[in-house]
């Protein structure tokens, strides 16, 4: 079975690590980090196992999303130091949008996060173990830097933390095709011209008096867009449409906005998704 108990190497010597669920919390001022692990998983790509960093913040501080808003700074994983480990993929379930207190907006989590990981090992025959120095920042008032360097040997059996990873997953947003017929859609993405400046207008279906939010990223990380803001539906649109617009600023040094690959992530209470598309 994928990452099952496994020996460490710690502090220059050999020790039998027992299988677990969660680590030790890495505690800091105001917030605290930890591995949890699920079941190993098979599925049409392979084998993986359920796993993932939990962080808990005190009562009204936030970190932030992968794309942060007008201010922030990402969170950052570094699985350099696991063993028999082949691949992470780090999942981030749907954020929230709020003021950052200096006239902008930015993008994250607030007490609370899990981020879903997908491990596969380099020989499934054999036990691993999973290493990861995390790097975030915890913000209020004020942001301050935290690490935290987390170490944990899955049993990949489901334990304590399935349902807290299976629930954060349900949060991630799910990529699905520009105007899918769904609870929650991106029906159209366009672009008009107005006064030399690009601006895109984002349509979106969703179940009325349900609260929408919508974030759009660049090809790369360096682009800096600004937040989409909702706006009112042009006459004559279906029920329960919404509409948002942003300009299309913000990209990175000698990029070209036309024709470029965006990603928009849709999110509601009930559903999260996200979106490829070009604006035409």
């Amino acid at each position: 079975m994928v990452l099952a108990s496994i020996a460490l190497v710690c502090g220059g010597g050999l020790q039998t690590a027992r299988a677990q669920d969660a680590s030790a919390w890495d505690k800091g001022l105001n917030s605290a980090a930890r591995l949890i692990a699920g079941a190993t998983q098979k599925s049409t790509t392979g084998v993986w196992l359920r796993a993932g960093i939990e962080i808990r913040l005190k009562a009204g501080w936030h970190t932030y999303w992968r794309y942060p808003g007008d201010s922030g700074v990402p969170p950052t994983f570094n699985f350099a130091g696991s063993q028999n480990v082949k691949g992470v993929t780090v999942l981030w379930p749907a954020p929230e949008r709020f003021a950052d207190g200096a006239g902008g907006q930015s993008i994250g989590y607030f007490d609370h996060v899990v981020f879903p990981l997908h491990i596969t090992a380099s020989n499934p025959a054999k036990p691993s173990s999973l290493h990861v120095k995390l790097g975030y920042a915890v913000c209020r008032d004020i942001c301050l830097p935290a690490e935290a360097d987390l170490e944990l040997a899955p049993s990949g059996n489901s334990g304590a933390e399935e349902a807290t990873l299976v629930a954060a997953e349900t949060r991630v947003p799910q990529r699905v095709p520009l105007g899918a017929v769904a609870r929650l859609s991106i029906r159209s993405v366009h672009r008009e011209d107005e006064g030399g400046y690009d601006h895109v207008i984002v349509e979106i279906a969703a179940p009325e008096r349900t609260p929408v939010d919508l974030f759009v990223e660049g090809p790369t990380p360096d682009w800096a867009l600004p937040l989409p803001e909702p706006s009112s539906p042009t006459l004559g649109s279906a029920s329960g449409v919404r509409r948002f617009t942003f300009d299309l600023d913000g990209t990175s040094a000698g990029a070209r906005a036309e024709g470029a690959t965006l990603t928009f992530t849709a999110v509601s209470p009930d559903d999260a998704i996200e979106v490829i598309a070009h604006p035409e």
